[in-house]
């Protein structure tokens, strides 16, 4: 697992290969919204499987048919490879 903080040059690279996502509070931070709570939990399960696979877990939340995703590496103090390659997994399980 790749724990170096990245520079803010990094930050907006990766920010160009993810559709939707930006920098909020030095969070990767995107909402994904759904038809309903059903498709919304469902997201939230696949999504769970990933992150747990890659020991690197997101800090969100669920509100009937949105999910709100904030990813960061708090050992690193901020921003990390492994967050941009959970933030893509997220994304590719969003459109999959």
């Amino acid at each position: 697992m790749t724990t170096a903080k990245l520079t803010e040059q990094q930050v907006e690279t990766g920010l160009q290969k993810l559709e939707g996502w930006s920098v909020v509070g030095g969070n990767l931070h995107r909402v994904f919204e759904f038809n309903d709570f059903t498709q919304a939990f469902g997201f939230m399960t696949r999504v769970a499987l990933a992150a747990e696979k890659m020991d690197h877990h997101p800090d969100w939340s669920n509100s009937w048919n949105k999910v709100t995703v904030d990813l960061s590496t708090h050992s690193a103090g901020g921003l990390t490879r492994n967050d941009f390659d959970l933030a893509e997994k997220i994304q590719n399980i969003y459109v999959g």
